[in-house]
This record gives structure tokens, sequence and C-alpha cells, in this order.
């Protein structure tokens, strides 16, 4: 078994936030895999498919993105997953936007989501796509830049992102992830 989790925040005013870029590689997954994310479970939404007879889960967490842990988990425990199943994609302020970033483990590099799933899986060794997002413009806090949206000039390379994260996310499902890692990084 496989699960795949992207980071974000619930409900309608965050959809197309940078910081629901998690949610929306997670989205661009299903569509690829054919798998409907419609169901409840441990505070999230997933969805659960089959590749080459391996069941893969899609989970967005529901928790909003400083509680992700809450939700992730109780879902590993509840399928008894292991962490080396896991796959986190999240939005990386220290990538420009349309970067992406594969890791095999790490710290959580002040991302209040990564530090809820250390915190409550015990460990920081997991598999994690780092989707850039950029830093704030001049005057911009944090909090404005990740729950903004994105500028016109940046869609193209973030849909790219997007779907090349979908993409390697798919690859994890059937090949060793530092196979993985040497392709998409």
């Amino acid at each position: 078994m496989k699960l795949i989790v992207g980071l974000g925040n619930p409900g309608a005013k965050y959809d197309g936030t940078r910081h629901n870029v998690g949610f929306d590689v997670v989205d661009a997954v299903a569509r690829r895999l054919n798998i409907e994310i419609k169901q409840s479970k441990a505070n999230g939404l997933y969805g659960e498919g089959r590749i080459d007879g391996e069941k893969i889960f899609l989970l967005k967490p529901q928790t909003f993105m400083n509680r992700s842990g809450e939700s992730v988990r109780p879902f590993l425990e509840y399928y008894n997953m292991e962490v080396e199943d896991l796959l986190v994609i999240y939005d990386d302020l220290d990538l420009p936007v349309g970067k992406i970033r594969l890791r095999q483990k790490g710290s959580a590099g002040g991302h209040n989501g990564m530090k809820s799933l250390i915190a409550h899986l015990g460990t920081s060794d997991f598999k994690r796509i780092r989707v850039g997002v950029d830093r704030p413009a001049l005057g911009e806090t944090v909090v404005q830049h990740v729950l903004g949206r994105y500028r016109p000039e940046e869609k193209d390379a973030i849909s790219e992102a997007i779907d090349l994260s979908a993409e390697a996310a798919e690859a994890f499902t059937k090949k060793p992830f530092l196979e993985v890692m040497n392709t998409f990084n």
C-alpha cells in the first residue's frame, strides 16, 4: 500500500492559493489514476485505487495546515501502513514558482504543516515533494503570500509544476523512490 498526501487548507476560500498546492497536486494525481476523492476518514478526504495490484490512497487532510499530522497519523494507523509508504506534497517558499524538489527525509524547514506531521509521526524520515511558491514580495507577509493566489505571470509555471509533481507521485507508486528522485530532481 502507498499513501500520497497533499497538504492544504479545507474550504473554497483557500482553493487556488499557494498553501493549497499540495491539494492541487493530489487532485491531479487523482485525475491521472482515475481515483475519486470523496470518502471521509481520520479528518481527511480520501480516495483509493489500485496500480499493478497495489492499493493506493490519496489523502487531503481537512484539519487545516497546522494540524495535518492529526489526520495523517490516524490514517496510517487505521490501514496499518508504515511511514516508508508515505509521500507528502506541500508548498515551499524557498523554491521559485514552478520548481519541485523530491527528498527522502528532512526538516520541517519552518513549514507548519510539516512540523505537525513530524510531531505526530515521531520522525522526519518520510518522502516528500516540495513545490515552489517563492518568497513574499516586498511589503507582503508570509501569511498573505501563502494564502494568496498566483500572479498571472506565474500560472503557467505552477501548472507545469503541479503536472510534474503528479507525474512524480504516480512514479512513486511503481518505482523505488531513489529512482523517482533521480528522474524528477
